[in-house]
Order: structure tokens, then sequence, then C-alpha cells
């Protein structure tokens, strides 16, 4: 991971219309367990609360944090739209929105500046 210091932004990427923009349902949910995938060096699995109901979201950050548990109980944003897939023999129902991965920036939560109800939407 490079310092903050040292950070040049990546090149804008091509323009979208809303309408594309309006295809990705992006929303709040509380993520309840943070849990370990055997034999994955990689991937945790989370149990997030959207409100009405509980998903099963896979997130690749298991050597991002010392301390992974530390994000139970915070809320931050997901795709929820996505189609699911299958890793390591387990089920993702979305994904999560990091800022910093695809930078090589040590990433962070995107999260609502205050608590709003799980399930609120994005956008």
């Amino acid at each position: 991971m490079m310092d903050d210091q040292h950070f040049k932004p990546a090149p804008l990427k091509p323009v979208i219309s809303f309408a594309d923009v309006d295809r990705i349902d992006i929303r709040v949910g509380t993520i309840v367990s943070v849990n370990d995938i055997a034999g994955s060096d990689k991937l945790l699995k989370l149990t997030v609360d959207f409100g009405d109901h509980r998903r099963i979201i896979l997130a690749g950050m298991k050597q991002e944090r010392e301390h992974p548990g530390e994000i139970e109980g915070q809320q931050a944003l997901f795709v929820v739209n996505l189609e699911p897939k299958k890793m390591m023999s387990e089920i993702s129902e979305g994904m999560l929105f990091d800022i910093g991965y695809a930078d090589g920036v040590k990433p962070a939560l995107a999260m609502p500046e205050r608590k709003v109800p799980d399930g609120t939407r994005a956008g």
C-alpha cells in the first residue's frame, strides 16, 4: 500500500449516462458479523442487515485489517443487485463498497455520515 502523501489520482473513467448509474442499487447495511472463510487468504464472510432481510456478502479484505471484527456494527454501502457469485464454495449476494483498494491505498469503508435506516438507497 502506498502512503497518502504520494497518492496520485487515477485518470477518470469514460463518461456514462444517468440511466447507467440508476441501474446500480446501492444500499446502506449494518455489518452484523465478520467471519473467516476456511482456506481463503483474502475473503471474509460478512452478514449484513438491510432492514427487511440479511445477506451474505464476501469481501476480499482479510489482509487489509489487523482485526477484521472491528467493522461489526458499522454501517456501510453495498451494491445489492449484482448476480450472486460463488467464491470458495460460498455465495456472495452483493458487493461491499470500499475506498482506496483499486488505488493501492489502505481501504476504508464507504459509510453514511450519520446512522440511517438499514436498506436506505444511495443516489
